[in-house]
């Protein structure tokens, strides 16, 4: 049809511009790449996986787009998503992280800013490096440039709308309903762009008693029921990182790439939402499975397993591990190992209450009482020796310094360096998705506060210095001049 891409068809444009309309989709399966075919079949790919393939999907059609939609950051390397346009109006923690894997994975990523403020966790501070670059806002703003917009002021509103008709992804994570509210929302923005992919990110969602409810990820942990299966039995406690936001970000960077495959073969967008609560229900994983197939409530074991013995912490003579003998061969293995040093661990695979996970499960508290002395009368390094040995599950407990330095950590190049303008030899956590053929990049540090204003103006918008001034006199970029 018209109003079929022509990257997806591929460069011959005549054979499009000639095939009948009935015969339209047999060209774009024969002129796709086999992951759309097998979405077209229904085929299932596991979730990670299939993250890494819709964004090299849009790759292979986003490289033969036009040229004048690459985008010329200085350096750019062809990563999956090079020539997607991504404008991130989210801050804090979620949004910034979908914001950051896009453009880690290639997109060019322009960040919106409030006017001589910018982003809440530009003060998160301290830490900070120089006493005034936010540690926080370091780790989750790379590969993006800051553009200062006002968008209360009627001028500033005029050129986020501009910018949005030329984006392929919207990222925001306003109070629900207040996008809508300032004209800004995706239905404002589809009409100017029917192409936008626009990703809500919300506490609560859009609907429901808690819609327009302010949502952080501390609430969502405990409405979403991982503080109750997480901590001792007397106290549930919170998770020590702010795990429900870096679960709804990565998922809805997921969620981006799979529209983005729609959108590249049919030119349609959509709206997708998510929100901290609906990633922590969904993230409840086997413990929401035995509630809703067998009624069976999830509850506090600290380090324990639910259902899996051994699986959780021993104290040892000068420290704590972890260990996991997570099938029967496994703790056969451990018996074994742990026989060296404790005569009576040689057959306790063999005792009827603990020769399968079921019965382990049943008599967690006996075999527990018979394991734990074991590993106190030994060293943390000769318990995880003789683990390692009998290729047991085990683990050191690690501080940062310690996971920083691990030679696993350093093998598979999780400390990076990121170029900055005013931070020499800024250290950040590397790339953790992996492509044989696109490679995640490190293009840029995270910007200045609204650093790139001009620059993305120009290249997206095609202002010059008299218009761009004329912008900065009716108050669209507040009081800041860049």
């Amino acid at each position: 049809r018209k109003s079929t891409p022509k990257n997806l068809l591929g460069s011959n444009l005549q054979e499009a511009a000639q095939t009948s309309e009935g015969d339209m989709m047999n060209l774009l399966v024969r002129k796709s790449t086999p992951l759309w075919r097998n979405l077209q079949c229904g085929y299932a790919t596991p979730p990670v996986l299939a993250m890494h393939a819709l964004v090299q999907e849009i790759h292979s059609t986003t490289s033969a787009s036009d040229s004048d939609n690459q985008s010329t950051v200085s350096g750019q390397t062809q990563g999956a998503l090079s020539g997607v346009r991504v404008l991130d109006l989210s801050r804090v923690l979620a949004g910034p992280i979908c914001g950051q894997l896009l453009g880690d994975w290639g997109a060019d990523v322009v960040k919106i800013e409030a006017p001589g403020k910018g982003d809440d966790t530009r003060q998160w501070q301290p830490p900070s490096v120089n006493g005034k670059h936010s540690s926080y806002f370091l780790g989750l703003n790379r590969n993006k440039r800051s553009v200062e917009l006002d968008l209360k002021n009627s001028e500033g509103k005029e050129l986020l709308l501009g910018l949005a008709s030329k984006a392929d992804i919207v990222i925001e994570n306003f109070l629900t309903g207040s996008a809508d509210k300032l004209g800004l929302g995706y239905h404002s923005m589809k009409k100017l762009n029917p192409g936008i992919v626009y990703v809500s990110i919300s506490g609560y969602g859009s609907t429901g008693p808690l819609a327009k409810a302010p949502g952080y990820d501390f609430m969502a942990q405990a409405l979403g029921g991982l503080m109750h299966i997480t901590g001792p039995k007397e106290q549930p406690f919170k998770v020590g990182v702010a795990i429900t936001d870096v679960l709804t970000g990565v998922s809805a960077a997921a969620a981006a790439c799979a529209a983005m495959v729609h959108q590249r073969a049919t030119g349609e967008g959509q709206h997708i939402e998510t929100s901290l609560l609906e990633t922590q229900v969904f993230a409840l994983a086997n413990h929401a499975s035995n509630f809703l197939t067998v009624g069976k409530n999830a509850q506090r074991l600290g380090n324990a397993h639910e259902s899996i013995v051994p699986y959780q912490t021993f104290t040892c003579s000068d420290g704590t591990i972890v260990v996991g003998a997570g099938n029967d061969v496994q703790f056969a293995r451990l018996c074994e190992a742990l026989a060296q040093s404790a005569l009576q661990c040689a057959d306790l695979h063999m005792d009827p209450r603990f020769d399968s996970n079921e019965n382990r499960v049943v008599h967690r508290k006996a075999l527990v009482d018979i394991l734990g002395p074991v590993f106190e009368a030994m060293t943390t390094a000769q318990s995880l020796e003789l683990c390692e040995q009998a290729n047991v599950p085990c683990a050191p407990i690690q501080d940062m310094q310690q996971v920083f330095s691990h030679p696993q950590v350093l093998a598979r190049e999780m400390v990076a360096s990121t170029p900055h303008d005013d931070i020499k030899d800024l250290r950040t956590v590397g790339h953790h998705v992996k492509f044989s053929k696109t490679a995640a990049s490190i293009r840029m540090g995270p910007p200045l506060l609204g650093q790139h204003t001009e620059q993305v103006l120009r290249e997206w918008l095609d202002m010059d210095s008299g218009s761009i001034a004329a912008s900065m006199g009716l108050g669209a970029f507040g009081k800041a001049t860049h």
